[in-house]
């Protein structure tokens, strides 16, 4: 039952994150930065991709996803085509994974240390999909904030 909760959570609002980077008005804004906000909204979702097809595709999935964390915040003026595209690739990696997990799976060990102690794999998606909303709220804001 959590895993189906799961899925249908991180479905959501990673379309809610592809329905924010639609909205731009200009595409180009999607990489602002101003004053005390330091993240511009394209790399908040490059972020929220390589978390989630790292956590979930390629620990839980076996999907082999290399994850490069420090270009998720340096790379710039990646189109809004292929962060749409990217999305879409991560939402099927997300559902296909967490498909591959058997509800009593959920109470053992995440396999890799995220935090300063290990954790059970269903802390750790409880986890993800809280850190996908909070990333997604910037990313609203940043929109509403920047996109003028």
């Amino acid at each position: 039952m959590l895993i189906e909760t799961l899925k249908t959570l991180f479905t959501r609002d990673l379309n809610r994150l592809r329905a924010e980077v639609e909205l731009y008005k200009e595409e180009e804004n999607l990489w602002k930065v101003e004053g005390a906000i330091a993240n511009s909204a394209g790399n908040l979702c490059l972020h929220l991709v390589g978390n989630l097809n790292t956590y979930i595709g390629k620990e839980i999935g076996k999907t082999g996803y290399v994850r490069n964390r420090e270009l998720e915040f340096s790379l710039k003026d990646v189109s809004r085509k292929e962060l749409l595209s990217q999305i879409d690739n991560t939402i099927e990696v997300v559902n296909n994974s967490l498909d591959s997990l058997d509800e009593g799976a959920l109470a053992n060990e995440y396999p890799i240390l995220v935090f300063d102690q290990k954790t059970s794999t269903e802390y750790l998606l409880v986890h993800l999909a809280t850190h996908l909303t909070y990333h997604l709220g910037q990313v609203n804001y940043h929109r509403r904030l920047l996109d003028s």
